[in-house]
């Protein structure tokens, strides 16, 4: 991934964009994320018998089902080869600088998305921070290094990462969709699994560059920033959607090569960015699926402590009381805002 600039405050860079030649068969070559199904090894040997021999994003890419396995640097070696024979044998082609828009369609529902690369030197995952792109989620440290093996010596960059943006009025990624047939056409087939369908398309004209690096400068525009979220701190433009342990190993990554070669976060080189897709919060195709926890056995003065940090974070928290589950739930039906119900020996309330 080569970089060119179109100068911006943003930390967007326009990549230049590789992808499988027209004689690659496309629903063999692309598959799900590497840290899915991590848990049902037969989803991933029905994918070693789809691709079977042809080229395939498998052959580039380390599963974590096989993470820390005896057999692990053997396939680490084996992805490094995949990629230049890859590279050598034109089965992946350059299409040039540019954006690629994405509309995938699974389940009846379709989404947009744009791949993009990131500048690094705009990220920080430790808690509290205040750079322009931000981790959403508490970042395990030690789930870091066994990507980083597989990235050290990768002569490609092909993340599986999704980072959301905020754009109510759908300024930067919709308006790409409504011109797809000024567009060049990149893929469009099934993907594999029952994984829905998908396309692809190039942007690559400076004035649609221009255009979507103009709509996000504008939504940290600081004066529309600060009216909108009622706040002075630092804006918050790229939230980590998915893939945030990828991109944290991109970072440390470009950490160990500034490192080891002197450079600084002044310095241009390609592994001081990362390729990700920005996806719009507010996009209908998009479901956000509960994580639902169920604590058991849990003293009460814990309960209490619950109710003060909640209080500290939301500026009030209530501990409300009922007769029944069954009346909670119609009492919290339709009220905003997230009410955590509990059982104790002396009732059924929640906290809202």
């Amino acid at each position: 991934m080569y970089m060119t600039k179109y100068e911006n405050p943003i930390g967007v860079k326009v990549p230049e964009l590789l992808l499988p030649s027209a004689k690659v068969n496309m629903s063999k070559w692309a598959v799900v994320a590497c840290d899915q199904y991590t848990s049902q090894p037969a989803y991933w040997n029905e994918t070693e018998r789809i691709a079977a021999d042809a080229p395939s994003a498998l052959r580039i890419m380390l599963p974590e089902i096989y993470l820390d396995k005896p057999d692990e640097a053997a396939r680490i070696e084996s992805i490094n080869a995949h990629m230049k024979e890859y590279m050598e044998q034109g089965v992946l082609e350059s299409k040039g600088e540019g954006f690629a828009y994405v509309r995938r369609t699974v389940d009846g529902r379709t989404r947009q998305g744009l791949i993009v690369a990131l500048d690094l030197e705009n990220y920080d995952y430790t808690k509290g921070s205040t750079t322009l792109i931000r981790a959403t989620e508490g970042t395990i440290v030690e789930r870091i290094p066994p990507r980083l093996r597989i990235r050290k010596d990768a002569p490609l960059e092909m993340p599986h990462i999704l980072v959301l943006i905020d754009d109510p009025e759908k300024t930067v990624i919709e308006p790409i969709g409504k011109q797809l047939d000024k567009t060049q056409k990149l893929y469009d087939f099934d993907l594999m699994q029952k994984g829905g369908h998908i396309e692809g398309y190039l942007v690559h004209e400076p004035a649609q560059i221009h255009a979507v690096l103009s709509a996000l400068e504008a939504l940290v525009e600081p004066e529309a920033y600060a009216k909108k979220y009622g706040t002075d701190q630092p804006p918050l433009l790229f939230a980590m959607g998915d893939g945030n342990h990828s991109f944290a190993t991109a970072k440390a990554n470009w950490e160990r090569i500034k490192t080891e070669q002197g450079l600084t976060a002044q310095d241009m080189h390609p592994a001081r960015y990362a390729l990700v897709e920005l996806e719009n919060v507010h996009d209908t195709g998009i479901i956000f699926e509960p994580i639902h926890r169920v604590l058991f056995n849990v003293p009460e003065n814990g309960l209490a402590w619950l109710q003060n940090k909640l209080a500290e974070q939301n500026n009030g928290c209530e501990k409300l009381a009922f007769a029944s589950m069954q009346e909670l739930r119609a009492a919290m039906a339709g009220k905003p805002g997230h009410a955590l119900p509990f059982v104790t020996e002396k009732g059924v309330g929640c906290l809202y």
